[in-house]
C-alpha cells in the first residue's frame, strides 16, 4: 500500500542530513553529514525526502524539555495554567506562566531552533533541488511553492515570539557565520510576504490535496489564509480581509474553489476520526503508526500535548491518565460556563464532576486544578494507540493551525479595523456563532474579540490576540508592557555572534 504523505516523514529518522542543526542554528553543518549532504538530493525521491524534511519541525515537541507550541502559548495566556504536579515540574512553563521568563530560563531556546531548523531545510532545499534528473518542472515548482510557506511560516513565528531575528534566505558562507546580524521587523514582515505571494501565484500549487495520501501538504488556500493572518499582524487591514475573503467565500456556505465549509458540529472539528475536514485549512499531523517509546525524544510522531493535558493519576470513564498540565483558568470557566457558552462542554472537561458522579473514582490534584481541563485535544481512552510503543507518546490527535473559524474572524475583525463592508464583518461573526446555536450579535470588534476567545479556547491563539490587540497587560498578571510581549534571545544564540539580546532581558 502507498504509503500517506502525512506518515512518511518517519522514515526519515535515519537520514543523518536531514538532522538538527547543533549548538546554534548558524552552525548549519550537521556533525558528521557534510560529505552525505554534499552528495544527496540527486533522486526526486530524495528531493521528495528533503521536502519531508522542511515538514518536519511543525510537529517538534520536545527540545531539551517539553516544548509543543500550543501547551506553552496556553500557558502563557489566560485561558490555562501551567498545571503539572507542582511550580517546579516544567519550569519552562511556569517561566511563562507567570513572566518571571529569564536569559537562561524559559522555553525560547526549543521554539527558535524548531523554527530555525526548519528554515535551514528549506534553504538548502530550494538551492539543492535545480537540475535535479527525472524530476520534473511540475513538480519542483509545486515544491518550491510548498517550501516558501513553510519558510514563511517559520519566519512568522519567529518575528511573532522575538521580534529581532536574523533573516536568511539562502547558504550563509562560513567566514561570515558569526556576523550574521538582526534584521528589521518590517524586513522579515517583506520577505514572509513575499514568499507567500510566490507561492500562491505557483499554478502547480493546488488548491486542494487528496486527504488519503497528502493530507497535511501546503495548498493555495492555506498559503492565502496565512497571508491574510500576516498582514493582519501587519495591521494592514484592508489587504488582509481582501486576502481572507478569498478563503472564506460567502458566510456559512462551502467555498467552492478550495472545499473549505465550517463543520457543523463543533466537537467533530478535533476528532482524530476526522482529520483534514472541511474546516481545517492548515493541520499539523501527529500519528500513532511510529510506535514509539523514550527513545525517541526529540523526534516523537505522536502528540505529547494530549498525554500533558489529562488528569494526573486518573481513574475513571472516557479519559486516560495525563500528567495534568494546562489546567483551565477559573477566568475561561466563568467566561464560557458562566456565559452558557454551547462551546464550554466540548473545550473543557469538567473532572471533578466525572469522578464525584460515581464511587471509586479519582485523580491526583496538580498544580492550579481548578477541576476542568483541556477537551479539544484531551487523553481519551477511544483515541489510545495499540499499535505498539507506549500509549502514552502515540496519540494520534492533530493540531489544526489555521480553520475557518479562525478566518472568519480575523477577516470580520479586518473588515472593523479597515472601514470595510459592515455587513460582511456581521455575517462572518454570526456564521460562527449560529453554527453552534447562537443568537446574531452586533459586529463590534468587542464582539469579535470575545468570540475569537470562546471559539479558539486553548487553541493557542489567545496570547498572540492578547498582544497584538495591546490587551495583554490588562489581562494577564505578572506581563510587563514593553518586555513581555516577546521571548528573550537564547543564551547560546549570543555566544560570540553579534546578536543583540531584546529589550528588558540584559
Amino acid at each position: 500500500m502507498k504509503k500517506s504523505f502525512k506518515y512518511i516523514g518517519i522514515s526519515l529518522l535515519a537520514i543523518s542530513v536531514l538532522n538538527s542543526c547543533k549548538k546554534s542554528f548558524i552552525e548549519v553543518e550537521p556533525t558528521g553529514s557534510t560529505q552525505l549532504e554534499s552528495n544527496y538530493y540527486q533522486t526526486p525521491q530524495q528531493v521528495f525526502n528533503g521536502l519531508v524534511s522542511v515538514y518536519d519541525p511543525l510537529g517538534s515537541q520536545t527540545g531539551s524539555t517539553y516544548s509543543n507550541k500550543v501547551g506553552l502559548l496556553n500557558a502563557a495566556s489566560d485561558d490555562c495554567g501551567v498545571g503539572g504536579g507542582s511550580a517546579t515540574d516544567q519550569p519552562v512553563w511556569t517561566a511563562w506562566d507567570n513572566f518571571t521568563i529569564t536569559v537562561g530560563q524559559g522555553p525560547q531556546g526549543d521554539l527558535w531552533g524548531r523554527n530555525y531548523v526548519g528554515i535551514y531545510r528549506a534553504n538548502l532545499l530550494l538551492n539543492k533541488m535545480n537540475g535535479v534528473a527525472g524530476l520534473s518542472d511540475a513538480v519542483r515548482t509545486r515544491y518550491a511553492a510548498e517550501v516558501k510557506y513553510l519558510r514563511a511560516y517559520y519566519y512568522f513565528d519567529l518575528v511573532r515570539l522575538f521580534k529581532n531575528v536574523p533573516l536568511i534566505t539562502a547558504a550563509i558562507p562560513a567566514a561570515d557565520l558569526y556576523n550574521v546580524l538582526q534584521a528589521a521587523p518590517a524586513d522579515v514582515y517583506a520577505q514572509i510576504e513575499k514568499d507567500l505571494n510566490e507561492a500562491i501565484a505557483e499554478p502547480n500549487l493546488p488548491n486542494m490535496v487528496p486527504a488519503a495520501t497528502e493530507g497535511g501538504r501546503v495548498t493555495k488556500g492555506a498559503a492565502k489564509a496565512l497571508l491574510g493572518k500576516v498582514l493582519l499582524y501587519e495591521q494592514k487591514w484592508a489587504a488582509a480581509a481582501t486576502a481572507l475573503s478569498d478563503v472564506n467565500g460567502t458566510p456559512g456556505v462551502q467555498n467552492p474553489t478550495y472545499g473549505y465549509k465550517l463543520v457543523a458540529n463543533f466537537p467533530d472539528i478535533f476528532r482524530p476520526s476526522n482529520k483534514f475536514n472541511t474546516e481545517s485549512i492548515f493541520e499539523i499531523v501527529h500519528t500513532a503508526q511510529a510506535r514509539q517509546d523514550w527513545n525517541s525524544w526529540g523526534a516523537f510522531e505522536g502528540n505529547i500535548m494530549t498525554q500533558m493535558i489529562g488528569p494526573r493519576n486518573y481513574n475513571g470513564p472516557i479519559y486516560v491518565t495525563g500528567w495534568g498540565f494546562n489546567p483551565i483558568t477559573q477566568s475561561l470557566i466563568t467566561a464560557m460556563k458562566g456565559g452558557n457558552d454551547p462551546r464550554y462542554k466540548y473545550t473543557m472537561a469538567n473532572i471533578d464532576s466525572i469522578v464525584n458522579a460515581a464511587p471509586g473514582r479519582s485523580y491526583e490534584v496538580g498544580y492550579q486544578n481548578t477541576g476542568y481541563f483541556v477537551e479539544k485535544y484531551a487523553p481519551k481512552l477511544e483515541y489510545r494507540s495499540n499499535l505498539g510503543g507506549l500509549g502514552d507518546l502515540n496519540y494520534p490527535v492533530d493540531y489544526i493551525e489555521i480553520r475557518l473559524a479562525d478566518t472568519y474572524l480575523m477577516e470580520a475583525e479586518a473588515l472593523l479595523q479597515s472601514g470595510g463592508n459592515p455587513t460582511r464583518a456581521a455575517a462572518l461573526l454570526n456564521a460562527v456563532r449560529a453554527r453552534v446555536g447562537l443568537a446574531p450579535t452586533t459586529a463590534t470588534l468587542d464582539n469579535v474579540y470575545n468570540e475569537r476567545r470562546m471559539e479558539l479556547a486553548t487553541e493557542g491563539h489567545r496570547f498572540f490576540d492578547l498582544v497584538r490587540t495591546g490587551r495583554a497587560a490588562a489581562n494577564l498578571p505578572g506581563f510587563v508592557a514593553g518586555k513581555n510581549e516577546i521571548l528573550p534571545i537564547p543564551l547560546g544564540e549570543l555566544n560570540n555572534t553579534k546578536l543583540v539580546q531584546n529589550p528588558g532581558y540584559n
